[in-house]
């Protein structure tokens, strides 16, 4: 009779076991689900950052629709240039230059989305005027 009782005991204790480890491993848990649908949210919203602004321009296989909407983006968050240093352009004109040149080369720019984006950028930024100018007539240039 022990050795029946052992077996009975051994038996049940690996169906606890078992019921344990499904509890703990194999159910799905409500936490997950939270963090996933968080991150979802996160990934959705649009950055404003003015590096990441320029690299979505600098893509050359982005559409016109998305190439307006980014730009519309750097005027609504970036359009005002931080004041020189002196004489001297501050550090941040050198991104907007480089934004100019995007555009300009951009093959899916039209003639409207630069002169809005110049003309806009001229009008907040008196001070950088002729330089804003200057990077539009050498982006245009360097187009042929």
């Amino acid at each position: 009779m022990d050795i029946i009782f052992l077996i009975k005991l051994g038996l049940s204790l690996t169906v606890v076991l078992v019921i344990l480890v499904y509890v703990l491993f194999l159910k799905p848990s409500k936490k997950k689900k939270t963090v996933k649908k968080t991150t979802k949210v996160v990934k959705e919203r649009t950055p404003t950052d003015l590096k990441y602004l320029s690299s979505i321009i600098k893509n050359r296989e982005i559409d016109t629709k998305t190439l307006k909407e980014t730009l519309d983006l750097v005027l609504k968050y970036h359009v005002k240039i931080p004041n020189k240093i002196g004489t001297n352009n501050h550090p941040n004109f050198v991104m907007y230059e480089d934004i100019i040149f995007a555009i300009c080369r951009h093959p899916n720019t039209k003639s409207t989305i630069i002169s809005k984006f110049t003309s806009v950028l001229e009008k907040e930024n008196k001070l950088y005027k002729s330089q804003i100018n200057d990077a539009l007539t050498k982006g245009l240039n360097s187009r042929m």
